[in-house]
């Protein structure tokens, strides 16, 4: 695709006007009403970006994106339906209003459907610094991406090539509305480079990535930074082989240590636990991980990567400690999974807002050290976890420590054990953590886990 564009293709990829968005949804709610439903609720948004990929030293791809949605979902007695469109016309909005009081009619009776209590409502939360948009032009976006790929090219002989470099920026703007009055609108940024290089010696090939991320440009990591990143953990994972099998300690770098913390949030989302399929239900107020371990959100930082005012179903939200010293102090419910549960929601629908991992005080180097022989992770493949039981095996790549030291990578390796006992067997805590993630965490350090060769 052409990197240039015309006034009329920019125009036509333009957001358009907040006020606009609010009164077609406060029309679309009224019009519900009128039409016989007892609630609605309803979401407008718009989002234009523009990604552009570099490759060879030369440009591999110019994306524009613009997406136009709405959804509306209405209650007539204890019976809902939910339609969407990308149709923000007059006509298209009212269709798809009809089209969900039918359906309403037919639908099975769910004694929990319906809106949150409307005292739970957001009604007042500080600036979230959410909207920095790039005046970024393809050509600009691709000078960025190229310079970005040749700082891993260039960085050293063995990086032979890269599967790309890519630079990208996107705005939004979501109009959120219900019965009980409440309308808001979010507008939003978020930018990303991102490179993956490809080194290769006489042993064979290995393949890295580096990215960042954040709301406002100048907040991400100098491209020549990234490009070194990629490059560096591609070289350093050259001449990988398989690991000894036994058990050993497991130390999970920040980019893989949150997907532990992400399969702890699955287990305590309303979801799955009136679902029955968490191995965390009915353990409020119990131990389930080390004393080392605090997990907190924090929905109203400015411009956090997940930070918002308000949930998807208008209920504020709230700093909230999840688990203290290991112990879990709450569930992360929605209006609709807190209804089953017979408790509250926590203003968690669609989930945690930037979710913080207390560090410990050791740094990288020292933990390795005090592995004595073990693993590195740095590197998760496949889904091999069972969120009922908590059993846990998974491929991973990283590198082998004995004596303290690393010693050499490590690919085709597997690892298990079982989420409780991974999470009580946590023995410390890094200093290092990754602050470009709404989810922060540090390395985390296992005590001991069944690794495997490949």
């Amino acid at each position: 695709m052409t990197a240039m564009q015309t006034t009329d293709e920019a125009a036509e990829r333009a957001l358009p006007d907040a006020a606009h968005l609010t009164d077609q949804l406060r029309e679309m709610l009224a019009r519900a009403a009128s039409r016989g439903a007892d609630q609605a609720e309803a979401a407008l948004s718009a989002s234009r970006a523009l990604s552009v990929s570099a490759r060879g030293r030369a440009r591999e791809s110019v994306e524009y994106e613009g997406d136009r949605s709405a959804s509306v979902t209405v209650y007539r007695g204890q019976r809902s339906a939910s339609v969407s469109t990308t149709d923000l016309s007059a006509e298209g909005l009212d269709a798809a209003l009809d089209q969900a009081i039918t359906i309403a009619g037919y639908t099975e009776v769910d004694t929990y459907a319906g809106l949150a209590d409307p005292d739970l409502m957001a009604r007042d939360w500080p600036d979230l610094s959410l909207h920095h948009p790039w005046a970024l032009e393809a050509e600009q976006a691709l000078e960025l991406a190229l310079a970005l790929e040749a700082s891993a090219l260039d960085h050293d002989s063995r990086i032979v090539q890269t599967e790309g470099a890519t630079v990208a920026t996107q705005e939004s703007l979501t109009v959120y509305g219900n019965s009980h009055g409440f309308v808001a609108a979010e507008r939003a940024s978020r930018h990303a480079m991102s490179c993956q290089p490809i080194a290769r010696d006489d042993a064979g090939m290995q393949r890295e990535v580096a990215f960042s991320q954040a709301r406002h440009p100048e907040d991400l990591e100098p491209l020549e930074a990234i490009g070194r990143l990629a490059a560096t953990r591609a070289l350093s994972r050259l001449g990988a082989r398989t690991p000894p099998t036994g058990t050993a300690p497991v130390l999970f770098t920040p980019r893989v240590a949150r997907s532990l913390w992400g399969h702890l949030i699955g287990a305590i989302s309303g979801g799955a636990l009136y679902r029955n399929a968490s191995f965390l239900k009915d353990r409020v107020g119990e131990v389930i991980a080390s004393p080392r371990i605090t997990l907190s959100q924090h929905p109203h930082r400015r411009r956090g990567l997940s930070s918002t005012g308000f949930d998807g179903d208008g209920v504020a939200t709230t700093d909230r400690t999840l688990v203290e010293s290991g112990v879990l102090r709450g569930y992360v419910l929605s209006a609709y999974t807190a209804r089953r549960l017979g408790l509250v929601s926590t203003g968690n629908a669609g989930g945690v807002f930037n979710l913080d991992v207390v560090p410990g005080e050791t740094d990288f180097n020292e933990l390795i050290a005090g592995m004595g022989t073990g693993l590195v992770v740095t590197e998760l493949m496949g889904q091999g976890v069972n969120m009922v039981n908590g059993d846990y095996s998974r491929g991973a790549a990283g590198f082998w420590v004995e004596n303290g030291e690393i010693a050499y990578p490590v690919e085709n390796a597997t690892i298990a054990s079982n989420l409780l006992d991974m999470y009580a067997a946590i023995d410390a805590l890094g200093n290092d953590v990754d602050l470009g993630s709404p989810l922060r965490t540090p390395s985390v350090l296992i005590g001991s886990m069944t690794i495997a060769g490949g």
